[in-house]
C-alpha cells in the first residue's frame, strides 16, 4: 500500500510523518508518474489558489481528476478541502477545483491567520471520543449535496468534514495536533480499495 502526499506547497511533510507512524509507504507527488502508482492520495493544506496554478503548470491537474473519478481515496485538509470540492465559493480569478465532492465550500470562511481557533468536535465515525480540530484560515462547507455526507459540524450548526465514497474532506488540521483518527479512517479506504482490487 503506497499513499502519496501531494507536495506542490502547503503542509505536506507533516501528513507524511503522520501516514509513515501509522505503517503507510509514502511518497511525494509532484509529477504524474508519480501520482500514477499510489493507493491512495492526501491533499494537504496551504493555499488552493497556489496549488491549483502549481497543479495545472506540472501537468497533474488532469490525471488527479481522472484518479479522482476512478475511485482513487483522497483525503484533503484545509486547502485539500478546496480542491476537492465541486464548487468553490471566494475562488481568485481564474481558480479551479479538482472536484469529486458533492459540496460548496467558501475559502477562509474564518477570517486571517489571527482568527485561527481550536475546538473538541463530536465525530461519530471516529468513535465516542472528541476530535480536537485546528482551524487556520480553513474553509466551512456552505452545503452538502446529496452524493456527499457531513461528518462533523460547528457548535452553530456549519460543516466542517464531510466524505463521499473514498473521499474525505476536513476544514481543519488533523496533522499538527497528533490526532490520528482522520489518517488512520484514510487508510481503512485505501486498504479495502487495495484489497478490492
Amino acid at each position: 500500500m503506497t499513499v502519496g502526499v501531494l507536495a506542490l506547497q502547503g503542509d505536506f511533510r507533516e501528513h507524511a510523518d503522520v501516514l509513515r507512524t501509522l505503517g503507510a509507504d509514502v511518497i511525494h507527488v509532484r509529477r504524474p508518474e508519480e501520482l500514477a502508482v499510489v493507493d491512495g492520495l492526501v491533499i494537504p493544506g496551504g493555499e488552493s489558489s497556489v496549488m491549483d496554478k502549481l497543479a495545472r503548470a506540472f501537468g497533474l491537474a488532469e490525471p488527479l481528476r481522472a484518479r479522482i473519478r476512478s475511485g482513487l481515496p483522497v483525503y484533503g485538509t484545509c486547502a485539500g478541502l478546496i480542491m476537492l470540492a465541486d464548487s468553490v465559493l471566494d475562488a481568485i480569478v481564474g481558480q479551479e477545483s479538482l472536484g469529486g465532492l458533492d459540496v460548496v465550500v467558501r475559502r477562509n470562511a474564518f477570517g486571517s491567520q489571527t482568527q485561527s481557533f481550536e475546538t473538541d468536535l463530536d465525530i461519530p465515525v471516529l468513535g465516542a471520543d472528541p476530535v480536537h480540530a485546528v482551524f487556520i484560515r480553513g474553509p466551512v462547507v456552505e452545503s452538502v449535496g446529496p452524493a456527499a455526507t457531513a461528518l462533523a459540524t460547528l457548535a452553530d450548526g456549519r460543516v466542517v468534514a464531510v466524505e463521499q465514497g473514498n473521499l474525505l474532506g476536513t476544514s481543519f488540521h488533523p496533522e499538527i495536533t497528533g490526532e490520528y483518527r482522520f489518517h488512520e479512517y484514510f487508510l481503512s479506504k485505501v486498504r479495502a480499495r487495495t484489497l478490492a482490487a
